[in-house]
């Protein structure tokens, strides 16, 4: 272990509270836009399917056949093979903001997936009750599916929140700052284990936050 010890972070104490705002600005800003986008997508997924409120085999099909081709994508992977799209999209192939839409895209297709499952498990007889009274398809997605599976889908957003967090670490390939950047850069590179380890104590610390407001939250909403 470097001789330095926890001197070491100390040192570079700038660089580390600028590295937990690059990861919490990642983070946020790609559940955000994962969060809408993957909603959009999912309640398509769900609604299209045959039989459900607005059954289209055809626009399922092609949905759904995205999102699995999406999904399994290992996100190292994802992040270079976007790099064209990102250049259009963001300006750049690199830091913070390249990973930020790299997240937000792949994302997406994960919440979909959550939102889709999560709808399927509301009861049959409320959406069934909502037709037979004569509400239109797209008002029961909204005002009856979504506050119906409010409680499980955002158990399912925190769910994504940890993989999110997971993904900015991994953006450090590319110079996505944040936590990943700082344990690579300042720590493995230099031998450094001291800022590797915190880095690690600092990801655990806003993955457990992020899954405590979630639980909170889910926990309130389901109790309703």
């Amino acid at each position: 272990m470097n001789g330095n010890g926890f001197q070491s972070v100390i040192d570079t104490s700038d660089v580390f509270f600028s590295a937990i705002r690059d990861t919490l600005v990642m983070t946020l800003v790609s559940l955000v836009f994962a969060g809408v986008i993957g909603l959009a997508l999912g309640l398509v997924l769900y609604a299209t399917r045959p039989g459900n409120l607005l059954g289209n085999r055809a626009v399922y099909t092609v949905v759904n056949v995205l999102v699995n081709i999406v999904r399994p994508i290992p996100f190292v992977i994802f992040l270079a093979a976007i790099a064209p799209l990102s250049r259009v999209a963001v300006q750049t192939t690199i830091g913070v903001p390249a990973v930020t839409f790299a997240i937000s895209l792949a994302a997406s297709f994960a919440v979909s997936r959550i939102v889709e499952q999560n709808l399927l498990a509301v009861d049959p007889g409320v959406v069934e009750a909502a037709r037979a009274s004569g509400a239109h398809p797209v008002s029961i997605l909204l005002t009856v599916l979504i506050p119906e599976g409010v409680g499980p889908l955002i158990l399912g957003y925190t769910f994504i929140f940890v993989g999110i967090v997971d993904m900015t670490a991994q953006g450090a390939l590319i110079g996505g700052g944040g936590l990943g950047e700082y344990a690579i850069v300042y720590g493995s590179q230099r031998y450094d284990w001291w800022i590797v380890y915190v880095s690690v104590a600092a990801i655990v610390v806003i993955v457990q936050l992020g899954q405590f407001i979630g639980n909170r939250l889910a926990r309130a909403t389901l109790r309703r």
